[in-house]
């Protein structure tokens, strides 16, 4: 069985959508690839999200936020959309979901932590979705 992908959009792929990407490579622990993207990127990673999953034990300080490619989606099997509106390309046979989550952009990190928080535990889910949780797993 190949590995699942999955596609993480928000505007600016600073904040989010980077977070989501950075648990999502600890809690899955390679059994999934994981992609990251924005429709119209920042320069640089949020130095708040950095802060706030440092503090998680993760380290997302050296990611660059990535302008969305229609090959991006297409070789993702979850897209999931944080705030992007229509921005992302739809194609058939792919799974979409949006999560609506308050923009970390501009906020200091007692307002970020629960954005991560809120993250984590969607990111959980689904991992246990789509790897569930083998014993053992690598």
């Amino acid at each position: 069985m190949t590995k699942p992908t999955v596609l993480f959009v928000c505007v600016h792929n600073a904040g989010r959508s980077q977070m989501a990407a950075g648990y999502l490579r600890e809690l899955g622990a390679g059994r999934i690839e994981v992609l990251s993207a924005g429709s119209a990127p920042k320069d640089e990673i949020n130095p708040v999200a950095v802060e706030a999953m440092a503090e998680e034990g993760i380290d997302i300080a050296e990611n660059t936020p990535k302008v969305l490619t229609v090959d991006a989606v297409k070789e993702s099997d979850v897209v999931i959309t944080m705030g992007c509106g229509d921005a992302c390309p739809i194609f058939p046979g792919k799974r979409y979901e949006d999560w609506e989550l308050e923009d970390p952009a501009g906020q200091g990190i007692e307002s970020v932590r629960p954005i991560r928080d809120e993250i984590r535990g969607r990111v959980e889910a689904l991992v246990a979705d789509l790897v569930g949780s083998e014993e053992g797993a690598a």
